[in-house]
């Protein structure tokens, strides 16, 4: 019952930041081996395939959540044994949702057969963006939620922790962020957040 209320509370909701890693990881070796076949060996279907399943994928992460997408699936088995490092999961969603719109886009142009520079780039700037999250710990889709935020372009929940610094930080202590941008801590007991198993 505790931990129905604390899910009601947490209305910008947590994930895991070691489950978000290992599902870039994922998610950007499948694209680099489909990217390979169609760069070195013009097999195209793959690319075809990863493009469509990285759309589904990315398409369940903004709507249900990463526990639930296929690779997210996988990161949970993957990281059950280390300890969790929780962050807000608002300033995640945005980046997929960025990641939703490349991977619809790739989907388009890859099976219309469009070949070359456009679908290329598209290819490696979203590889750069997983490497980025996966090796580095470095979210760009977040920093720039963290930006949009600052300037008051976006709505941001002043009762969620909404990383508006740009990036988010592990959860060493539970405080959020108001509308000014400071930190007030606030006193919880820890239990299951949205994303937690």
């Amino acid at each position: 019952m505790t931990d129905l209320l604390h899910n009601v509370n947490m209305r910008a909701g947590d994930v895991n930041e070691n489950e978000v890693r290992a599902a870039a990881g994922l998610t950007m070796v499948t694209g680099a081996v489909a990217f390979s076949y169609a760069y070195f060996v013009k097999q195209y279907i793959p690319l075809q395939v990863v493009a469509s399943l990285f759309f589904v994928e990315f398409l369940t992460r903004v709507t249900v959540g990463l526990r639930y997408s296929p690779f997210g699936v996988l990161a949970r088995a993957m990281t059950l044994r280390r300890r969790p490092e929780w962050v807000s999961a608002t300033p995640k969603r945005f980046a997929w949702t960025l990641g939703l719109t490349m991977a619809l886009a790739m989907t388009v142009i890859t099976n219309s057969g469009i070949r070359g520079y456009l679908p290329r780039t598209i290819c490696l700037i979203c590889l750069t963006l997983m490497w980025l999250e996966s090796a580095l710990g470095l979210c760009v889709g977040c920093k720039i939620y963290g930006l949009l935020a600052r300037r008051g372009w976006i709505a941001v929940d002043p009762d969620g922790e909404s990383c508006a610094d740009g990036h988010c930080e592990p959860r060493a202590r539970d405080d959020v962020r108001g509308r000014s941008g400071a930190r007030t801590s606030v006193a919880r007991t820890p239990q299951a957040a949205p994303d937690r198993p």
